[in-house]
């Protein structure tokens, strides 16, 4: 029993939160989607609650192709025309550079070649005048345009195999092996036209990747197309604005400092600036507030309803992007501080404008390291610490632990611009949190359920109670303690078993062991076992009572006047089967006990064993020769201070060599004060001494003067056993050595 006790408190919670520690921890290598989309979710809310400083920003413009634009100057696409008045107008203005989040991959259907071509295959080619065919074609003047201006212009990537091989205007470098197992690869490119190509200054991709749940949270700064790295437009943009040289990829394999494999990128170098990214080559963006950044509509600038003092007011020495947000575009995404869609080449200014400022959110190569040392240190004191302190205590733990991970994320965002992710370990500690408190919960009502089991049958329902409570009170195991123990036997139960059928026997006993279980337990005893018609009980175990001695006078007391109540009560009962006059005789004794689970390895009991229990056991037997309903041992009777007791002999009982001084009890503190038990304890004590120093006269006064008490109290049977065994010892000569101890001859 003790042992399945050791074993419900030393495995279960422990063991279930080791479990989920580890389950989160192979959650955590193995990025889980659904967290990976919790990550996501918690930097989106950082992004919401401290969106980027406009302070810091100033540098990139947007022109926006919106609806206003197109409801002006007519449907998409526009003459190249147009937007060589545009181009022309903003490097008047004084962009710094152009960069188109357009491609321009087929010709202009408005080119007069190309109008003329079709008037002729209508046969009517002779009406637009014979020098219409020969004036130049819109990309002509948009090239010229272009080159007269730093432009950037974008190409998309594509996985299919369609187009040309992409030739960036400064080709990228590379310390390590190129990150192919990380970083996007490309098969196909849609390209501008090769006359706008060869006029632009830089070409970078314009392709926007969004996460599986479609918001988009980073801007790719390279790819591979066709095993060599392109830039991307913002990455580009910035190149060109700083006339700088080729940007350099920093890959794992490259940095010197680990010994990490290749196929993952680091950072990109521009000039000064070191970009950090994914292994992917994404830079994560952090973006400005909703609608806080300025865009100007593109039909203003080419229909010059915008001066060219208000417009260099606004692009003079900055980077200018030029995108659409009309919705004929297809080119709207979510970003995470935009609760609609905007425009794609919003994504690439705030990029272009992170690498102008130098300052960028990173989500540095240790950080799931560190998330995964917050997930044992934290998860794992959490299981040791948990069972220990209980559920509410431990619930204040989670709670201030979950709240300083949370604090140190934010704080990790706010002041440092890292992105750490608070998921895992808020995720362990309160999944370990609810799986151990549940756990301890169901070891704690096991350990209930089992006590319960073990102690219904021995221990008052308050007992168990206490024990179910506080099982730590239990010590586990055989232990010695000092115990109060109580035989109680059936005077003559021989005779009764022999008057009535089996059946009735068993009914008999049922109705006299009940009440005096019920009296045991009442008084904190635990029941050892029925032995036939006889009880064993103890006192001082399984949990401590430190007034165990008085507990046990006062039970066997309440047993005895029990037992004449039924007497009366039974006899006039119909069909109850009950002896005329039921007798018991209890042992009472104490002093040290071995206590705890005993038997053998298939069958165990709680019981206890020593020669207090025999001795019980043989002063049980005594109170028949000596006539008295309850005898005690002189160590129970030493504790037993204003109770009516009555030292009655020294005995030498079977199967033990020392002598024993027993008492009879008589009754509690209010039978001791009385008249007549005064006057007997007097005269008893006078007789005892002088039947020790062989004064027969005196002890057969003495017997004389409380021949009367002796009949009141109830034990006439003592006073006739001295008168006889006094009359014996008279006739017989004793040896010198007699000391006045009785040697009992049978149990």
């Amino acid at each position: 029993m003790f042992e399945k006790l050791r074993r419900l408190r030393r495995l279960g919670p422990e063991m279930a939160g080791v479990i989920i520690l580890l389950f989160v921890a192979l959650l955590q290598f193995a990025d889980f989607a659904p967290l990976e989309r919790v990550r996501w979710q918690v930097f989106d809310s950082y992004q919401m609650a401290s969106p980027r400083s406009q302070e810091r920003d100033g540098q990139v413009v947007v022109v926006d192709i919106d609806e206003a634009s197109i409801a002006q100057l007519g449907q998409w696409p526009w003459p190249r025309t147009d937007l060589a008045k545009l181009t022309r107008r903003l490097g008047e203005a004084g962009a710094v550079v152009i960069a188109y989040d357009i491609v321009f991959s087929e010709p202009d259907r408005t080119s007069p070649a190309v109008i003329a071509e079709r008037y002729a295959q209508m046969g009517e080619d002779g009406a637009l005048g014979g020098d219409f065919s020969n004036l130049p074609s819109h990309e002509a003047l948009f090239a010229e345009a272009i080159g007269n201006v730093p432009v950037v212009t974008g190409f998309f990537l594509d996985t299919a195999q369609i187009g040309r091989d992409v030739e960036p205007a400064a080709s990228f470098t590379i310390n390590g092996t190129l990150p192919s197992a990380n970083v996007r690869e490309y098969s196909g490119a849609l390209l501008p036209l090769p006359e706008l190509e060869e006029a632009s200054a830089g070409i970078g991709s314009v392709t926007i990747d969004p996460d599986a749940d479609g918001i988009v949270r980073r801007a790719s700064m390279v790819a591979i197309h066709r095993g060599i790295l392109v830039p991307t437009l913002s990455l580009e943009a910035v190149r060109v604005a700083q006339d700088l040289g080729s940007p350099n990829l920093l890959a794992s394999d490259g940095t010197g400092q680990t010994l990490s494999s290749p196929g993952a990128a680091v950072s990109v170098r521009l000039g000064d600036s070191e970009i950090p990214v994914n292994d992917a080559g994404e830079m994560w963006v952090h973006f400005q507030p909703p609608n806080s950044l300025e865009l100007i509509p593109a039909a203003p600038i080419i229909t010059d309803a915008m001066s060219d003092a208000e417009l260099a007011d606004q692009i003079a020495g900055k980077i200018v992007f030029v995108g659409g947000s009309a919705q004929g575009l297809q080119d709207l995404v979510a970003t995470p501080v935009s609760e609609a869609q905007v425009a794609g080449v919003t994504v690439h200014a705030a990029a272009a404008e992170q690498i102008l400022s130098g300052e960028f959110l990173d989500r540095p190569d240790w950080a799931l390291g560190l998330e995964l040392v917050l997930v044992l240190v934290l998860g794992g004191g959490l299981v040791l610490v948990l069972p220990r302190i209980g559920a509410l205590p431990g619930a204040l733990v989670a709670a201030v632990v979950i709240a300083a991970v949370i604090a140190g994320s934010w704080l990790a965002f706010t002041q440092l611009r890292y992105l750490l992710d608070p998921t895992y370990p808020i995720v362990a500690i309160a999944t370990i949190y609810v799986v151990q408190t549940a756990a301890v919960f169901f070891r704690e009502e096991q350990q209930r359920r089992y006590i319960h089991s073990a102690f219904d049958r021995y221990l008052s329902p308050e007992m168990v109670r206490q024990i179910a409570a506080s099982p730590e009170t239990l010590e586990l195991g055989g232990e010695e303690r000092d115990m109060s123990v109580l035989m109680c036997d059936i005077r003559g139960f021989s005779r009764i078993a022999e008057r009535y059928t089996p059946s009735q026997v068993i009914d008999f006993l049922i109705d006299f062991l009940s009440p005096m279980s019920e009296i045991l337990l009442d008084h904190k005893a635990t029941l050892d076992k029925y032995i036939g018609d006889a009880i064993l009980a103890f006192w001082n175990a399984p949990i401590d009572d430190p007034d165990h001695h008085r507990n046990a006078a006062r039970a066997a007391l309440q047993m005895i006047k029990t037992t004449d109540e039924l007497n009366a009560a039974m006899a006039d009962r119909p069909g109850v089967v009950w002896p005329d006059e039921v007798k018991i005789g209890i042992g009472l004794n104490s002093g040290l006990c071995c206590v705890g689970n005993m038997g053998s390895r298939q069958r165990l009991s709680y019981t206890l064993i020593g020669d207090t229990v025999n001795v019980a056991a043989r002063l049980e037997g005594l109170t028949k020769q000596y006539g008295v309903p309850i005898i005690a041992g002189s160590a129970l009777a030493d504790q037993l201070t204003g109770f009516a007791l009555l030292e009655i002999d020294r005995v030498r009982v079977v199967g033990r060599d020392a002598p024993e001084t027993i008492f009879a009890l008589l009754g509690d503190e209010d039978f001791c004060a009385r008249a007549e038990f005064a006057q007997l304890s007097a005269s008893h004590a006078a007789m005892v001494d002088a039947y020790r120093k062989q004064d027969w006269a005196e002890a057969e006064d003495q017997l004389q003067q409380g021949r009367a008490q002796y009949e009141l109290l109830g034990i006439a049977s003592l006073h006739a056993l001295y008168v006889e065994r006094i009359a014996q010892l008279q006739e017989s000569p004793l040896a010198e050595s007699w000391d006045g101890v009785f040697q009992a001859s049978r149990k």
